[in-house]
């Protein structure tokens, strides 16, 4: 039994050291085990086809990545609302640059910026505020909103140049709508108008397509594509610590929610057909998402662009939709109505927005726990009104709602606690006769009525609760900029004078000091040196992650010391 918990400390110890590793690896774009990296593809000019939306985003990101950028008229428009500053490139009407102007960009000063503080050599310059960027359009990242049509020679897409229409560019004080337009010049019989309709305080913007039939003869049926086209570089907000998704998202009906990893769009494209759902890029806090509400026949296209690359020499993705155009006849027009969403993952505003949107927020695997835990923390916050007294509530309602189960944890620890004297006098008498010794021991346990592994298993229920607890504080874009008290000013930073994660480190080991001591002693090593280990982890998390497990660790040994002391062993 010893031998069973031995090895299950080191097994614990070490899948936590590899994934350790492996985050690490991925936060700095290493290739690792589970996050290979992406197969690099021979750089080779893309064919200008009727390849579907996808793929008029292969010709214009790989045109540009290759510096080959079509000689086109381009005018940059720059939309000012209360909450966003939007930059459009009139070739296609594209977005390309998208700031979130209530949202500051996170800086974390380096970690040893306290250590100077106390010597008096502390930098005095403070780095200039920021806003989040979310789209953008450089050498060194690709994150743009795109649209056109395809099917026909001269349908307008995102290369084609468009002409702006005059009018207000800034939101201003009493009004609530904000429009901007764009008109593609007549080419094959055909015209196609863009309007993109902002809203006062929120982060959906109401794109309308007009399709205009201006020639003599009709026009055959076409597609009209809506897609957000990004690198594989991760958000702002990570950590070699922990590791949030990246990447594309379809939802429907049918399949409901799915991620798509950028290694296995690398593998294959997707593509599937729908009469509902959406099409997202996500990113940790943040997302955005092309809706159509209405329901019709669309095809989900998601792949990699052939030859193109970031300067850095990430890869460049498309996530699309396509819906069908009807066959106009001449002087008909075709109307298509849709949703761009870019902001943050505000849980309750995004299932408004769409159906499912709510899921691009990454809860993990254990989303049926962390959805309930999530709604008991905004109704805490509500009460409270601090994002860090409503965690330590939260903690504090979970201890009592499994204090029971707490009980029986520590009372079996107790017991372990007790009879220690007797294990190792045992183990000193057959330190020669192992398989005698472990007789013995057995007997011993038998008739204490103590189960060696008792004080596990009420701890293997409650995990998958704590374990969606953490996901939920660190999914939880409310958290930024959210203070505690004090020192904490950010819950989503890490302590900037690592108290939290010292107070932390300290609990562990006073809760080490509070069990039994194994008999074995290398495992008795090894449960002082394991809070030693993980506490390395804790001085990098946000400090809404520490606080929780600071909470935890309070609530556990305040219950563990009454019940030792209620059996009389405390100073065993």
């Amino acid at each position: 039994m010893t031998d069973m918990r031995r090895t299950l400390l080191w097994g614990v110890f070490l899948v936590s050291l590899f994934l350790l590793f492996e985050a690490w690896n991925v936060q700095n774009g290493r290739p690792s085990l589970l996050h290979p990296a992406a197969p690099k593809t021979a750089a080779s000019a893309p064919a200008h086809g009727a390849s579907g939306g996808a793929g008029a985003a292969a010709t214009a990101v790989a045109a540009s990545a290759s510096g080959v950028i079509p000689s086109v008229a381009s005018e940059k428009v720059e939309v000012v609302t209360d909450v966003v500053k939007a930059t459009f490139d009139s070739r296609g009407g594209t977005l390309v640059h998208l700031e979130l102007l209530n949202t500051p960009e996170q800086i974390e000063k380096p970690w040893y910026e306290p250590l100077l503080a106390l010597v008096g050599k502390a930098s005095t310059q403070e780095a200039p505020a920021r806003n989040v960027v979310l789209f953008d359009s450089t050498s060194q990242r690709v994150y743009v909103a795109e649209t056109g049509v395809l099917g026909v020679a001269g349908a307008p897409n995102h290369l084609s140049p468009m002409a702006v229409v005059p009018g207000e560019r800034t939101l201003k004080q009493g009004v609530n709508d904000l429009s901007v337009s764009f008109e593609s010049a007549e080419q094959g019989g055909q015209k196609l108008v863009k309007t993109f309709v902002f809203h006062r305080g929120v982060y959906t913007v109401d794109v309308k397509h007009e399709l205009r039939n201006v020639g003599t003869a009709a026009l055959p049926a076409q597609q009209l594509y809506l897609q957000l086209t990004r690198d594989s570089v991760p958000g702002p907000g990570g950590s070699a610590f922990y590791s949030t998704f990246t990447g594309p998202a379809v939802y429907n009906e049918e399949t409901k929610f799915k991620k798509l990893e950028f290694k296995d769009v690398d593998k294959a494209p997707t593509t599937l057909n729908a009469d509902n759902g959406w099409v997202a890029m996500v990113q940790h806090y943040f997302a955005s998402a092309w809706v159509h509400k209405a329901q019709g026949a669309r095809e989900f296209r998601v792949r990699a662009i052939d030859a193109a690359e970031n300067l850095y020499g990430h890869r460049i993705y498309t996530a699309a939709i396509l819906f069908p155009v009807p066959t106009l006849a001449p002087g008909a027009n075709f109307t298509f109505d849709s949703v761009l969403f870019a902001g943050p993952q505000e849980e309750n505003k995004l299932s408004e927005i769409a159906p499912g949107l709510q899921l691009v927020k990454d809860y993990g695997v254990l989303k049926i726990l962390a959805e309930p835990l999530f709604w008991l923390l905004t109704q805490l916050h509500k009460i409270l009104g601090n994002w860090g007294w409503a965690i330590v509530a939260l903690v504090v309602l979970l201890k009592i709602a499994f204090y029971w189960l707490n009980a029986s944890a520590y009372r079996s620890m107790a017991k372990m606690k007790a009879i220690n004297p007797k294990v190792m006098e045992l183990r000193e008498r057959y330190k020669d006769k192992p398989q005698q010794m472990q007789q013995e021991m057995m007997r011993i346990y038998r008739e204490e009525k103590v189960n060696p592994i008792g004080g596990c298993l009420p701890i293997f229920v409650q995990m998958p609760f704590f374990i969606s607890l953490y996901w939920v504080l660190l999914s939880t874009v409310e958290m930024r900029g959210a203070p505690w008290l004090g020192w904490i000013h950010d819950l989503s930073l890490k302590d900037p004078y690592f108290i939290l994660p010292i107070l932390m480190t300290a609990t562990s080991l006073v809760q080490v000091a509070l069990g039994a001591k194994p008999p074995d002693p290398v495992q008795a090593r090894m449960m002082w040196f394991m809070p030693l280990a993980f506490s390395v982890m804790f001085f990098f998390f946000p400090a809404g992650l520490v606080l929780y497990w600071l909470t935890n660790n309070i609530l556990s040994i305040a219950q563990q010391y009454v019940i030792n002391k209620r059996m009389g062993v405390l100073n065993t």
